[in-house]
């Protein structure tokens, strides 16, 4: 989720700053490049579409094999479905918040995920959990089971994003933008923003507290390093953290700093994603950074405007990107 504070305070204060400035329509998505090599992973002939558009913020991509690519409508509580064939549509609502009393803040659901049996896992910021959809992806429903929504028998302050990695432990963020009044909701138990792991076994550990905003989260293709954004103004960084063997964080580390960019492009650090070589695709200021394993940038798809995430789908040969009111893919070489 892109963070000043909340969606109320962030992504909407983002479009007012920067109203005035042209629509996507009449500011052309461009790739720019910064090392030879990233021509290796995209071809530089390589259009960046909008395939979809009018949503009130668009996050948590989730490409799904023989289904279509769904995504959160985190303002109006909602999942899409998007498919060649018929576009977005509904497919599920509510997505994150489910409770009767009528309340602020961010209600809906933020970042998707398949656990290792195929269901979908849900980061509800309006619940204040991660859940699981006791249904069929081909037959959703708006049913849903707890995975976990507390640490230290207190609450979470609102899931943001999460990765299984192989032997089926859940790595997730917690910052505050689910709470109605972010940092100063008196519903916040926790004092901190975490980043935690919950194991396959239901233990729960907290891995670092020192993240002002944590947000998006993958591995390494071996599982021995750690990424995750943070999307504070202030310190809009992205972070690599080195796991040792039983998966808990042995250092960390700045992976690159954007700070001095704040303000100067829309966006900050967000979603992020990693591909089978190594390369991460993060979202930050002007849309989706390419960097590779040593930190190098390799270039940026530009989007004009606040992108919050991306997704790799069709067997690794496009990158889906939520930006703001639009939806986006871009063709990668395999």
């Amino acid at each position: 989720m892109i963070a000043l504070a909340t969606w109320t305070c962030a992504a909407k204060k983002e479009k007012q700053q920067n109203a005035g400035t042209g629509s996507m329509k009449e500011f052309r998505p461009s790739l720019e490049i910064l090392d030879a090599s990233l021509e290796e992973i995209i071809d530089p002939g390589s259009k960046i579409e909008i395939i979809a558009e009018g949503f009130e913020w668009s996050e948590g991509p989730l490409w799904i094999e023989g289904l279509g690519l769904l995504f959160s409508d985190i303002p109006r509580n909602i999942i899409f479905l998007w498919t060649e064939e018929k576009g977005a549509r509904p497919y599920l609502s509510p997505s994150g918040y489910t409770g009767q009393v009528r309340r602020g803040g961010e209600m809906g659901s933020n970042g998707l995920l398949l656990d290792p049996e195929g269901d979908l896992i849900l980061c509800q910021h309006g619940d204040r959990r991660i859940a699981k959809m006791n249904a069929s992806l081909s037959d959703p429903k708006a049913d849903y089971r707890t995975i976990i929504d507390r640490y230290d028998e207190k609450k979470l302050n609102s899931p943001n994003d999460g990765t299984f990695n192989r032997t089926g432990d859940l790595y997730f963020t917690d910052p505050p933008y689910g709470l109605e009044e972010n940092m100063s909701d008196p519903l916040k138990e926790l004092p901190f923003q975490g980043v935690y792991k919950y194991a396959a076994d239901g233990e729960i550990t907290l891995l670092t507290d020192e993240m002002s905003r944590p947000n998006g989260i993958a591995f390494s293709p071996d599982e021995k390093t750690l990424y995750v954004a943070n999307s504070d103004p202030e310190k809009a960084i992205w972070m690599e953290f080195k796991l040792n063997d039983h998966g808990l964080i042995e250092s960390g580390s700045i992976f690159f700093n954007a700070t001095s960019l704040v303000g100067k492009e829309a966006g900050l650090p967000d979603g992020l994603k990693v591909d089978r070589k190594g390369n991460i695709f993060a979202t930050g200021p002007g849309g989706v950074w390419i960097f590779d394993p040593t930190g190098k940038v390799l270039g940026k798809i530009k989007t004009g405007q606040a992108t919050s995430n991306c997704a790799f789908g069709n067997s690794g040969n496009v990158l889906y990107i939520t930006a703001d009111m639009y939806v986006m893919r871009i063709s990668l070489k395999s």
